[in-house]
């Protein structure tokens, strides 16, 4: 089902986001296709909801219908295929079901980003989805990258250190996932952002400069695009992982202010040689 017939062998590796969208431009389906252009690859998108959002938060969040969301799904599988499917808002227990489902019916790799909250604590996955994230959609992902937050509402293990991080990896993995990334950039303390990458036998631990900048919405959409992205291109997801690591944290170094809030990260730092322009 990934390589249909339709699909020409010249066009770069397609991902596809199944995600809501973000207005002002930072995190959501809007984040995820800058990150696939950046990284070579040819963008998607299914969107599962439309959100009234800018740098000061989310003003308004409007799902999309189950039936929308398995027709965009199905419209590009079908004709174009997918290399890579990479989900972020799901927002209900409806929607969680029916992208599981989706999901289970493709053979390419699958990064799940299991959003519960923005990055300014507005609610983006309603409490009664929390079961189906658990017993539908981890157990069909090639990775999940849940940060610390998510790591609690999911499986109830508050994690205050590096250990806490294993265990929270291990009741993760206990849902069905393949892999896990426990992304530690909420870890208090340290000049570094810590996240461990575990399948249960192998682990590795992901260190980068923690950044003294507070423009960082869009953070975890970014690195599970760029995830995506790089499995499709065929790595590992060992060097998957590490390479979208690279990217966004050069993302965040980048990152700009923009409206009066929180601003985004910069997916385009690479074609600026790694530095804004003055």
């Amino acid at each position: 089902m990934s390589t249909p017939p339709g699909a020409g062998a010249g066009a770069p590796p397609r991902v596809l986001t199944v995600a809501g969208s973000d207005s002002g431009g930072g995190a959501g389906i809007q984040a995820d296709l800058k990150t696939m252009l950046a990284l070579g690859t040819h963008g998607m998108s299914v969107l599962t909801a439309v959100t009234a959002q800018n740098s000061l938060g989310v003003q308004g969040v409007w799902e999309l219908p189950v039936d929308a969301v398995r027709a965009q799904c199905r419209s590009v599988v079908d004709d174009i295929g997918v290399q890579a499917v990479k989900t972020g808002m799901l927002a209900s227990a409806e929607l969680v079901e029916a992208v599981a489902e989706l999901l289970a019916g493709t053979d390419a790799p699958a990064v799940v980003d299991p959003v519960g909250v923005s990055k300014h604590g507005d609610a983006l996955l309603a409490a009664s989805a929390l079961d189906a994230v658990r017993t539908q959609l981890l157990p069909v992902a090639t990775v999940a990258t849940p940060n610390l937050d998510e790591v609690a509402q999911l499986t109830g293990v508050r994690v205050e250190s590096e250990d806490g991080m294993r265990r929270a990896a291990a009741a993760l993995l206990g849902y069905g996932p393949t892999w896990v990334v426990v992304k530690g950039g909420h870890l208090p303390g340290g000049s570094a952002a810590v996240d461990l990458l575990t399948d249960g036998a192998e682990e590795h631990w992901l260190r980068a400069p923690r950044h003294d900048n507070r423009h960082t919405h869009g953070t975890g959409c970014t690195l599970a695009s760029a995830i995506a992205a790089h499995l499709a291109r065929g790595a590992s997801v060992p060097d998957a992982v590490t390479a979208a690591k690279e990217y966004v944290t050069g993302a965040i170094a980048a990152g700009f202010a923009l409206g009066g809030g929180i601003g985004p990260v910069d997916h385009g730092w690479r074609f600026r040689g790694g530095a804004r322009p003055s």
